[in-house]
């Protein structure tokens, strides 16, 4: 038997806001039935894996110990859409030649959009 990887879960606060974040940002539809508190989200193509929201009562402290890298060929315009969406820029100076550019969604989670037009 072999293990993989369903689904990912990310602890939140206001679970409708990053729910909606999060489905529009990687283009997921939920899995039913979204339940008070807990949603799975999933590709609706089945080729990546799952990304659940749990809503928590305590806030997060410090930086996020995991987070998503998300890839694409065009990194300036998902990064517009995602701040639009919601997202933020984490401040930080970018090192040259860095392939990526460090957002944080609307709980302040910090991810990555990685630039995979070259690879």
């Amino acid at each position: 038997m072999t293990i993989r990887v369903g689904s990912v879960v990310v602890d939140c606060n206001d679970f409708d806001a990053m729910m909606a974040f999060w489905q529009e940002a990687l283009h997921y539809v939920h899995r039913d039935p979204v339940e008070p508190g807990w949603v799975v989200l999933r590709d609706p193509d089945a080729g990546n894996v799952n990304v659940s929201l749990q809503q928590v009562p305590e806030k997060r402290i410090g930086k996020n110990r995991l987070h998503f890298d998300l890839y694409t060929a065009d990194q300036a315009g998902e990064v517009e859409r995602l701040l639009g969406l919601g997202a933020t820029r984490h401040p930080r100076t970018p090192e040259p030649g860095e392939d990526f550019v460090v957002l944080a969604d609307p709980e302040g989670n910090l991810f990555c959009v990685i630039d995979v037009s070259g690879a």
